[in-house]
């Protein structure tokens, strides 16, 4: 049978990120792609610049309309855009029968807020129905009110949004200095993933790409740590064969290989 992804986010007219490089991800490890459009946004590799906000009646619908005739296996948030659309789509979350990824998408690569901080606050609300949340280091200091400066810091941030309600923690490392260490924490054991640093400007939509393709792992039914250590290596491989296209924040290799 084949296996089934959803997303949840928001479109980038570019392709880079948002639900179009989750759907293209998802296509790239074999699994069929859905997507709950949450905000559309005017944006290119170079600048964002507008950001509408889906009414949370029309998200609900669409997600009502998916789960009715082609139910995933596993599904992801990307960005929410409203503390309104995150407590409305936290209250759907509480029903899933299947694995949520989600992606605290709060800052676009060009700096612009995705997600007010009224709406990082309700964000809290929604970590109890994830099974793993996927923060890059200025996101997870956002959601736990901690100054991340290493690998130690990390895990004390870890340990907070285990709190706080996620089943499993992935910090990405990215933003600190050397090598992109990740490191992932479900509970009980530790888990690091590094990997050489790129440097690029070709990194748009990273960590959308990232945490869609450990969704398409959970759909398959990979186990977590698998799933992470495969995303893990596609992503870095994305990004070391980017296309080169645009002018500012070029997007990743939705065709890397998949190992």
């Amino acid at each position: 049978m084949t296996a089934v992804a959803l997303t949840i986010g928001g479109s980038d007219p570019s392709g880079g990120a948002g639900i179009q490089a989750d759907l293209k991800t998802f296509h790239q490890f074999g699994v069929y792609g859905e997507a709950v459009i949450t905000l559309l946004t005017v944006q290119n590799s170079v600048r964002v610049s507008r950001v509408v906000v889906m009414p949370q009646d029309l998200i609900l619908e669409q997600l009502a309309a998916v789960l009715e005739d082609i139910p995933p296996a596993a599904a992801k948030t990307g960005a929410l855009g409203s503390a309104e659309v995150v407590e409305a789509v936290a209250r759907a979350a509480a029903g899933f029968r299947f694995p949520l990824v989600v992606d605290p998408v709060m800052v676009s690569k060009h700096g612009l807020s995705l997600l007010p901080e009224q709406a990082m606050r309700a964000m809290g609300g929604l970590l109890p129905h994830a099974a793993l949340v996927t923060p890059n280091v200025p996101e997870a200091e956002a959601l736990t009110g901690m100054e991340i400066h290493g690998l130690d810091d990390m895990r004390r941030a870890a340990r907070r949004l285990g709190e706080m309600g996620a089943r499993a923690v992935l910090i990405k490392g990215g933003h600190l200095e050397g090598d992109a260490c990740d490191l992932l924490f479900d509970g009980a054991q530790w888990l690091e993933f590094p990997a050489a640093r790129i440097v690029t400007r070709h990194t748009h939509g990273t960590g959308c790409t990232y945490s869609a393709a450990i969704t398409a792992g959970l759909a398959r039914g990979v186990a977590l740590a698998d799933a992470v250590a495969a995303a893990k290596r596609f992503i870095h491989e994305a990004i070391r064969t980017h296309p080169g296209l645009g002018s500012g924040f070029g997007p990743v290799n939705h065709h890397a290989e998949v190992r």
